[in-house]
């Protein structure tokens, strides 16, 4: 279960160090090797091999995480066996990724096997108690079906977006609310999630009920969650039915803020969106709530071991936009490529891979599957990126 905000649980091929003067210094960046000497002074003299990394990174993760069933991922390395709801979403995403840079069928194996498997591990059904849960999975499920025509991961989004609807009511003004048992709290995380869902759905089927359901739920999260100037994206309202918002800030409402607007530029091409987003974002980049020395910040482990993963996945997206004017390109792929550097040389603990919720400093103690799986976001983008030439 989970209690207000929070749920309950709470390389790369080489490595070439340039030396003048000397030869080239190879390391492999797998699982084995021990730890990579590097001179940090010297991070220009690094070849980031961002690909590598993340074949290795989704190997490791795998023989760490999968459970013993091989239908989900469990809650960290240190023996806690649960499962959970939505770093499972997330982890098919991230099977996702990697499936469509390589190709290879054993990632959209696992990604098949994943999808069943959170089936089995909730009871037999995909629907749960919480409406940004159930959000993630139908995001992920439909991206799968958009990439693969399976019917299984269209059947399973269609599914859940009838049951996250269900989560809409006026209470609040409009959104989508966080959970069945409190239908008159509403967020971003749950919000967020439906309106690019509905926008993918409009894109997929040309229903129009859909775009008018994600323009209305972009439009609640402006006017009542987003700071019109500048651009801060604030977590939820009406948690103690008092009318009040929950002014908490956290990277991934900045993320699906930024990606509910990408998702209804690319079907509307209205600018507003396009200029809604780049606020946002500009904000995320330089905000001290939200970023340290340009790092994403440290948002601990639990939960907000994943927040940060969600904003690299939209921001990448926006970085994407073919509309998106060079000087904002150029400073969101420097950002992310500051970050994508930082963890590749600081935050991954070698021979283990395991990676740190401070991408600037090695992990310690037990890793939660939340905090792998935003160091595995960003460097499948780092990787995505590098190889549309966004990123060195």
């Amino acid at each position: 279960m989970k209690t207000n905000k929070f749920k309950s649980f709470k390389p790369v091929q080489i490595i070439c160090i340039l030396v003048a003067l000397s030869s080239c210094s190879k390391k492999s960046d797998s699982g084995g090797g021990g730890t990579i000497p590097v001179d940090t002074t010297k991070q220009h003299a690094v070849v980031y091999n961002y690909a590598a990394l993340a074949d290795s990174l989704q190997s490791q993760t795998y023989v760490t995480f999968i459970s013993a069933d091989r239908n989900y991922f469990i809650q960290n390395n240190s023996g806690n066996n649960t499962f959970n709801y939505w770093p499972n979403a997330h982890m098919l995403d991230v099977l996702t990724d990697a499936y469509l840079r390589t190709s290879s069928t054993n990632y959209s194996q696992r990604m098949k096997t994943l999808l069943n498997g959170i089936k089995a591990a909730n009871g037999g059904a995909y629907p749960n108690e919480f409406y940004d849960d159930m959000g993630w999975l139908a995001n992920a499920s439909l991206r799968d079906y958009n990439i693969t025509k399976d019917a299984d991961y269209l059947n399973a989004a269609q599914l859940l977006y009838t049951e996250i609807k269900g989560g809409s009511n006026n209470v609040a003004g409009g959104g989508i609310a966080w959970q069945r048992t409190q239908l008159y709290y509403k967020n971003i995380p749950s919000t967020g999630n439906a309106t690019i869902l509905a926008s993918r759905f409009y894109e997929l089927q040309g229903n129009q009920d859909d775009l008018t359901l994600a323009k209305s739920l972009y439009t609640w999260m402006k006017t009542i969650l987003v700071d019109p100037t500048t651009g801060v994206v604030y977590d939820g309202i009406n948690r103690n039915q008092d009318g009040k918002i929950d002014n908490w800030v956290f990277t991934y409402n900045q993320g699906l803020f930024i990606g509910s607007a990408v998702e209804l530029y690319n079907i509307t091409k209205d600018q507003m969106y396009l200029q809604d987003a780049i606020r946002t974002a500009n904000n995320l980049v330089a905000d001290p709530d939200l970023e340290v020395g340009g790092i994403l910040k440290n948002e601990g482990q639990g939960d907000g071991g994943l927040f940060k993963g969600v904003a690299v996945r939209y921001l990448t997206l926006l970085i994407e936009l073919t509309d998106l004017d060079a000087a904002d390109k150029t400073k969101y792929s420097n950002f992310l490529q500051k970050n994508a550097q930082t963890l590749y040389i600081k935050g991954i603990a070698r021979p283990s891979l395991m990676i740190s919720p401070d991408w600037t400093q090695q992990p310690s103690g037990s890793t939660d599957l939340t905090t792998q799986l935003s160091g595995m976001i960003m460097i499948e983008a780092a990787a995505k990126l590098k190889a549309e030439s966004d990123i060195q």
